[in-house]
């Protein structure tokens, strides 16, 4: 059997394709960035057929680059910017209307006005998810109810919904399989979590007919395989998972207790619950971690919205730097902020807020804030946002973690991983391969086509390629976080 794993990475601001050998070894890369869409306030849309296409294009660049036939590929795994929504036509294939990414704020106003505590209580108990437009089922309600027929073609089974993974696969495929993994289906609020399944409630709550959705699998599953001639051969499609939930398998988090931070456009905190579904009480998700063979493992998740956005805010918005890489030699020219903070709510506020009305802000400006202030406040945003997870997480009872395993492209800032273990007073643990993951859906797709035997397995393949310890004095530690908590309070909306 081949060894080699195509991994398929579709996030929000890029599109890229990784060849892995069964260590976890990267053998060729290929990547190519995914424009954004505004078209009105809080809206956040992509081109789901360039997403298609840049897929296909990376794939076939990372095979080039390899060397590698599609012959000489064992399986595909699929990962995917979670819960943004596509809505096609199932005969051409085409979509209705642009993606709605998982960003988009234009459901607010619907979730407000649906909003109760008991429905909360309601839908926390079967999703483990709240209420809120980051979710798919509003995104799709929307969808159907402003795309002109495109209720009575959805209720007529003319038409199919799926998360960016569901769109993939069918493309990938040529229409054979339309279907989902459990982590993807978890952050659609139409799916129940004690059942497993698409929840006949919630449907009908949101007014999503039975008839759009894929079926769900487990996350090493057989997904139907690519058509031959998109790569030269067909290659199986043997692992899914949202990116999130696949940065919990590239980062071996397997046991209850051990964590993971990802520090893409967003950030997200995941704490592996083992079997046990923990009900937070401050405003965490209850999500799936990952489910094999028909075993859920579930999982505490923070989000946070803006993360590496908020580099890329400063590049292209305000243009203070060239490139992302440049933050790190501004933050450094500075010893302090000087109680200037940035509060990136720039598409409203994740956990453990949930506040889509908050917009961002810079607050404590002098005359004496320079280009180095502001950049530094923004990277420091990120920790500052990290530590309101795991603040929430140990409220809800949690052990803290013994280290935060963390990845993404921000994992490589070695000033935001240090000032990150300082404000959390936690070791901080980089990986060997920070692309956990694209790391994590090839080690799901290698699960699924039988080339590891077990998680251990995979276990034993992590390996720490930094540590950074906490040196920041107790006192300053607390300084700086009261002075976030209140910038915070200033840009709320309730």
């Amino acid at each position: 059997m081949p060894h080699a794993i195509l991994s398929i990475d579709q996030g929000t601001t890029s599109t890229r394709a990784m060849l892995f050998d069964r260590a976890g070894k990267v053998l060729a890369r290929a990547q190519t960035e995914l424009p954004q869409h505004y078209p009105a306030d809080g809206w956040v849309e992509h081109d789901a057929l360039r997403i298609w296409q840049d897929t296909l294009a990376v794939v076939r660049d990372a095979l080039a680059g390899a060397g590698l036939a599609a012959t000489e590929i064992a399986a595909i795994g699929v990962t995917n910017q979670r819960e943004t929504t596509v809505v096609w036509d199932r005969q051409t294939g085409q979509p209705i209307h642009p993606a709605i990414v998982w960003q988009d704020r234009r459901t607010a106003a619907w979730c407000a006005a649906h909003h109760t505590p008991e429905r909360e209580q309601w839908l926390a108990d079967k999703t483990g998810l709240l209420l809120d437009p980051y979710f798919s089922a509003s995104k799709i309600a929307w969808l159907l109810d402003h795309v002109a027929g495109a209720r009575q073609r959805a209720e007529a089974g003319e038409l199919a919904f799926g998360t960016i993974d569901s769109w993939l696969i069918w493309q990938l495929t040529g229409g054979a399989v339309h279907a989902t993994d459990a982590t993807n289906a978890c952050r659609t609020l139409l799916f129940n979590l004690h059942t497993q399944d698409w929840d006949p409630e919630l449907l009908a709550f949101f007014g999503v007919p039975a008839s759009l959705l894929p079926q769900v699998q487990d996350c090493a599953a057989d997904y139907g395989s690519s058509l031959p001639e998109l790569f030269g051969a067909a290659i199986p499609i043997r692992g899914v998972a949202g990116d999130q939930q696949a940065a919990t398998v590239g980062q071996a988090c397997f046991a209850p207790g051990m964590v993971k931070s990802t520090y893409g456009t967003g950030c997200f905190m995941v704490m592996n619950t083992g079997s046990e579904m923990v009900r937070s009480r401050n405003r965490l998700i209850t999500t799936l971690a990952y489910r094999l063979d028909g075993q859920p493992t579930f999982a505490l998740e923070g989000s946070i919205f803006i993360a590496g956005a908020a580099v890329q805010w400063l590049r292209d918005a305000v243009k203070l730097i060239g490139s992302a890489a440049e933050s790190e030699k501004w933050a450094r020219e500075v010893d302090d902020t000087h109680g200037v903070y940035l509060v990136p709510a720039f598409t409203g506020l994740g956990a453990p807020y949930w506040d889509p009305q908050a917009r961002g802000a810079i607050i404590g400006l002098t005359r004496d804030s320079g280009i180095a202030v502001i950049v530094r406040a923004a990277l420091e945003s990120v920790c500052y946002q990290t530590r309101d997870l795991l603040e929430a997480m140990r409220a809800d009872g949690t052990t803290l973690p013994a280290a935060l395993r963390v990845d993404g492209g921000m994992a490589g800032n070695n000033w935001v991983m240090q000032f990150l273990a300082d404000l959390l007073d936690t070791p901080v643990e980089r990986p060997t391969i920070t692309e956990t993951t694209a790391l994590g859906a090839a080690y799901l797709a290698g699960l699924g086509i039988g080339l590891y035997a077990n998680l251990e397995e995979i276990s034993q393949l992590w390996a720490c390629q930094q540590h950074f310890s906490p040196a920041m004095a107790a006192e300053r530690r607390v300084s700086l976080y009261d002075g976030w908590v209140e910038a915070v309070s200033r840009v709320r909306s309730k």
